[in-house]
């Protein structure tokens, strides 16, 4: 897959207000199902990937549970260490973060925490809502979620880090689209706050 920008169609976007385009930046390390998470949701079917050198970036409208349309721009960015350096380029006023996590590899589980907190702990990205996504939950030897969180020590994450951490499985989309849900409705929630602090400076 190439580092194109897929637009929807003209006039999809009309009716919608400008701030309903969330800016989310897809992390984890290499080989965690990312790309595979991002086409997944772009073109609702398996899509093979090979790994991702820099970033892929696509805008996907999504119909949540309560039936209303959110367009979210994503930007998977590649997990290989060398590239890692440059994730917080891409997460500089970004309005939520998805960490894809291998739920299998429990050997590079410790190297996906080091990751996350240290991504999470960025004064730009204080209090921005992550969502966890811990994929390949469909294989067998998949690690359950509370040993996830545990080894990921999500109870360690700053006290303004909203998260969520989902059980999906990329290669046929489970659990992505209650993921989102829950993403946006953290993002909604850090909006309406901030508003409110503004309002009382």
């Amino acid at each position: 897959m190439g580092n194109g920008l897929s637009e929807p169609g003209p006039g999809l976007l009309a009716g919608l207000p400008p701030f309903q385009c969330f800016h989310i930046v897809i992390l984890g390390l290499d080989c965690a199902g990312k790309t595979t998470v991002l086409y997944r949701l772009q073109f609702g079917e398996f899509v093979n990937t090979v790994p991702t050198k820099g970033f892929n970036t696509e805008k996907v409208r999504v119909t949540l549970g309560n039936a209303k349309t959110v367009t979210f721009h994503f930007w998977d960015v590649g997990g290989q260490e060398k590239l890692r350096p440059l994730w917080k380029s891409y997460t500089r006023c970004t309005d939520g973060i998805v960490f894809v996590v291998d739920s299998v590899d429990v050997e590079r589980m410790d190297e996906a925490k080091t990751e996350l907190h240290r991504i999470t702990r960025l004064a730009e990205n204080q209090g921005v809502p992550v969502l966890l996504v811990a994929n390949k939950q469909d294989l067998r030897d998949s690690l359950p979620l509370p040993e996830i969180a545990r080894l990921l020590a999500v109870g360690e994450l700053a006290a303004s880090t909203p998260w969520h951490l989902q059980p999906t499985c990329a290669i046929i989309g489970d659990g992505l689209r209650e993921g989102l849900e829950k993403l946006h409705e953290m993002i909604l929630k850090r909006r309406k706050m901030l508003r409110q602090q503004k309002k009382k400076r």
